[in-house]
């Protein structure tokens, strides 16, 4: 959330940041509502003032026995009071409208985030991991055809049990998923994160305090309820990510300075109603409903904010770098950047089995494994979240960041493609060995049921 301050101060760069944002807020009614809620706010103050001094003269009137003077006082005593009352109503509800309309406003962008109106005009920073990248096969298989060739994922009885979008990873798939999770919070304990095992419905409230609500509604699994209906703070969603609760651990609290920066891990399934694109977007598990993520959040001091933004950009690399898994690293433009952030890093790692429009010139495509922002003061805000820099020194809000580190169905999609044999077979990549009980190839497992009759796996 942005400070009233601040949009009062600086109209045109909100104004600015709506436009940049393709974010549709009625910043002018908002103006408008904070300049008469200030004169209320004056004008209560004056009638305040006013009543006291008149109050203050009935006694003494009564005690000199001008009845009439003093019964004069005590009316237009109790009409300032009848007229406090109704601008403090009218002040409060200009102040609840306000609230609420300043949740609509976006954060503004950095000064120095590339100026764009779309994902076109996003920036490539630089690329790792190309220069001795390992011999693939002439063809790549697919993820999607490769995983139920080995039987290692199965999408069918996926939408049967949960609909489309959702796929079961079993034998060798499920123990490589297993792994990464555990990997990639082993690599993060290293950095000096801590472990958070976050609860998996979220109020509405906590979903306001990060910024997907009122935004994003449509875009979550509510329980108990349509997404299009009225919502009460206390209403329950399945997690997005687990940026929601772990940041709103700390909602309406106040932090001490000795403990930033605080640096927490999570990992969590995440549920997200997301339609995909046509093409291979739909396929595999590219963009599902549900997938398993570690996400990194942190929260520091404002000074310190920059330099932990590009702290936890090298943090959430470390996971691929690992994998020896090419990737690249874009700085999103001011209209590809999201509602809440500041600034923002994608991290998109190298899948080379399918081809894209406008991707890689070696083939294949860019899969976002993570997205690293920094959104300032605007979620603490959100969720009144402050730390207080001395014992003696007032509270003021502090800086959050996070980034996935990272996203576990694309770096599996990566794998499978990018380590795969000229057999159809998939190397493990060796930071993950130790994790598959020193397995080192998966080779598929042997398929059940009716429906594998007939394909080579079975006999009738």
């Amino acid at each position: 959330m942005l400070s009233r301050q601040f949009v009062r101060e600086h109209p045109e760069k909100v104004r600015d940041a709506l436009d940049a944002k393709g974010v549709d807020a009625d910043l002018d009614r908002i103006l408008e509502v904070d300049e008469e809620w200030r004169e209320l706010k004056a004008r209560g103050d004056e009638l305040r003032h006013d009543r006291n001094e008149v109050s203050s003269k009935i006694g003494e009137l009564k005690q000199a026995g001008d009845e009439d003077a003093a019964q004069a006082a005590i009316e237009r005593s109790q009409a300032l009071k009848d007229e406090l009352a109704d601008v403090e109503a009218r002040a409060d509800d200009l102040e609840a409208e306000l609230e609420r309309l300043l949740l609509t406003l976006p954060m503004v962008p950095d000064e120095d985030a590339p100026v764009g109106d779309s994902e076109a005009e996003n920036v490539e920073r630089r690329r790792e991991g190309f220069d001795d990248r390992r011999d693939l096969p002439e063809s790549v298989v697919p993820h999607y055809d490769l995983g139920e060739e080995l039987d290692i994922l199965d999408f069918e009885r996926g939408a049967k049990v949960s609909g489309g979008g959702f796929y079961f990873s079993k034998g060798a798939g499920a123990r490589l998923e297993h792994a990464l999770v555990q990997f990639m919070l082993d690599v993060h304990r290293e950095q000096g994160y801590e472990d958070v095992f976050p609860p998996m419905p979220v109020s509405a409230r906590s979903m306001e305090g990060t910024g997907q609500f009122p935004k994003f509604v449509e875009d979550a699994y509510r329980i108990g309820g349509e997404n299009g209906a009225d919502y009460d703070d206390d209403d329950l969603w399945l997690l997005p990510t687990a940026e929601v609760p772990v940041t709103n651990m700390y909602r309406d609290e106040i932090l001490l300075d000795d403990d930033l920066p605080v640096k927490h891990q999570a990992y969590s399934p995440n549920f997200r109603r997301e339609a995909g694109e046509h093409g291979t977007e739909t396929r595999g598990i590219v963009r599902v409903h549900q997938f398993n993520k570690v996400e990194l959040v942190n929260f520091v001091r404002p000074e310190d904010s920059a330099e932990r933004f590009h702290g936890l950009l090298d943090e959430a690399e470390a996971v691929l770098r690992r994998l020896d898994l090419p990737y690249r690293v874009l700085e999103m433009c001011t209209g590809d950047m999201g509602f809440t952030q500041a600034k923002k890093y994608d991290i998109e790692v190298w899948a080379p089995g399918d081809d894209m429009d406008g991707g890689p010139e070696m083939g294949g495509r860019w899969l976002e494994v993570s997205s690293v922002s920094n959104f300032k003061d605007f979620q603490a805000r959100r969720a009144d979240i402050q730390y207080r820099p001395e014992r003696h020194e007032s509270a003021e809000h502090l800086h959050t960041l996070n980034g996935s580190g990272v996203a576990v169905p694309r770096v599996l999609v990566a794998i499978l493609e990018y380590y795969q044999n000229d057999d159809g077979t998939v190397t493990v990549p060796e930071a993950l060995q130790p994790y598959m009980n020193g397995q080192t190839r998966i080779e598929g497992s042997r398929k059940v049921g009716e429906s594998a009759l007939g394909d080579g796996d079975r006999e009738a």
